[in-house]
């Protein structure tokens, strides 16, 4: 009898390759934390084994195979010895240079970009996500069409970059993305629709909304979870989270004891360096909340070696989504926990003196009572809520309005009268005008 063969797919044996490329790349990092970040973006993509990573420096890179002849022969004796399947290369790689290394190394090899997609597509959820990755994609394969493009008809999570290559013309291929363009973007059209009737229907209920920003694997999901209770995937892993998650929750009272106001958390897909300028457009809609909000939370990873260069490339990404620089911004310096208690003092301390930052550790829960104080009284400041007192009259029948009083915490006393109940409220114009947008509920209503 012959043995059964397993039906379990064997892992993606993947070399990741940073260049380092003297003075054209306008880099801040250290060529050592930029190849560990690639490295961690190839094992967020699943079925990826990493059999070797390095670091290659080049004067300028060769426009027909990036690397010069040299190079080339060492890194060809490395991808030999570790019988590689994938080479990523992290960085940009024209089609020519790609399509010769590839023919070179017998092997599939990603770029940058085409990584990032391939991670995004993996993981996007919500019917919007999916849309947006592959239009993201289609735009990206469009300029690239001395390859084909399978993820049309992918047997395999993510776009197919991974797949077998095939033939295509390019005429054809380029008349079919841009009728697949077409058709993708007649779909978003529609499910952006809902989402603005979803906004609608929350600007009826106008809670201010408080946006969780950051570099990606800052720790943005592990706070939201923390803050409302939620569950959203919170892993230690690039690209955790994808799709928008948010929560309706209520603060504590500034004033002391009871309830405060009651704000929309919104935690958002992580931010990185050298982002796909097709996936910055494409995610536009994704990222409307950080558009909307009326405080950002901009969540750093202080223990992180490079903290400040990935909040200039957070600072840069919000800047090129066109956040205005007015709205109001708390820098939340996340996992002090990851630091010696000496180093977490000195940052406890300086967030007590310096305005506009606050030292936490959304795993064991340290600073998150003065991080919230902090959102209060900054929403306080930055909406410039005046609140005024009101009698409102309501029939006995109108359960849904009363119950949007009590839930909105305006109301200091209700008393039943013979014409129906009797409410003194105090509240602000935003409260005043999300009651009045409510339809009356009536007794004969199921």
């Amino acid at each position: 009898m012959t043995e059964p063969t397993s039906t379990e797919a064997l892992p993606t044996r993947a070399y990741v390759i940073h260049p380092d490329i003297g003075d054209a790349r306008k880099q801040r990092r250290q060529p050592e934390h930029a190849l560990a970040e690639a490295v961690a973006l190839a094992l967020a993509l699943p079925g990826i084994e990493i059999v070797g990573s390095e670091t290659v420096r080049l004067r300028k890179p060769d426009p027909g195979r990036l690397f010069g002849k040299g190079k080339q022969a060492e890194i060809d004796a490395r991808l030999e010895e570790a019988e590689v399947d994938l080479v990523l290369i992290d960085g940009p790689v024209s089609p020519v240079q790609q399509r010769n290394l590839e023919k070179d190394w017998g092997v599939k090899l990603l770029d940058r970009t085409s990584l990032i997609l391939e991670i995004f597509a993996d993981r996007a959820r919500t019917r919007e996500g999916v849309l947006q990755v592959e239009l993201a994609a289609l735009s990206y394969q469009r300029t690239r069409l001395v390859r084909a493009w399978t993820h049309l008809e992918r047997q395999r999570g993510g776009l197919g970059f991974v797949g077998g290559p095939g033939e295509t013309q390019i005429e054809a291929d380029r008349r079919a993305i841009d009728e697949q363009m077409t058709r993708l973007r007649r779909q978003l059209e529609r499910v952006v629709k809902t989402r603005s009737l979803h906004r609608a229907a929350r600007a009826k209920v106008p809670y201010p909304i408080v946006a969780l920003v950051g570099y990606t694997n800052a720790g943005k999901s592990t706070l939201f979870n923390r803050l409302t209770g939620a569950e959203v995937m919170a892993k230690d892993m690039l690209f955790a989270t994808l799709d928008p998650t948010m929560r309706a929750i209520r603060l504590p009272d500034a004033q002391g004891g009871g309830q405060g106001r009651k704000i929309i958390l919104s935690d958002t897909v992580g931010f990185i360096s050298d982002l796909p300028h097709e996936l910055v457009a494409a995610f536009r809609a994704t990222l409307e909340e950080v558009l909307e909000a009326d405080l950002i939370l901009h969540v750093r990873d202080i223990s992180h070696p490079e903290t400040e260069e990935q909040a200039a490339d957070v600072a840069e990404i919000l800047d090129g989504l066109g956040v205005d620089e007015d709205v109001a911004l708390i820098e939340v310096w996340n996992k002090i926990d990851a630091l010696s208690a000496d180093t977490r003092a000195a940052l406890r301390r300086t967030d007590s003196r310096t305005e506009g930052v606050q030292a936490v550790s959304a795993l064991s829960g340290e600073g998150l009572d003065d991080l919230v104080a902090a959102v209060d009284a900054h929403l306080a400041e930055a909406l410039d809520e005046p609140r005024h007192e009101a009698v409102v009259m309501l029939p006995f029948s109108d359960g849904r309005r009363r119950a949007w009083l009590h839930e909105a915490g305006v109301v200091q006393n209700e008393q039943a009268t013979e014409d129906g109940l009797r409410f003194d409220l105090r509240w602000t114009e935003r409260q005043k005008a999300g009651f009045e947008a409510l339809e009356p509920e009536t007794g004969d209503q199921q």
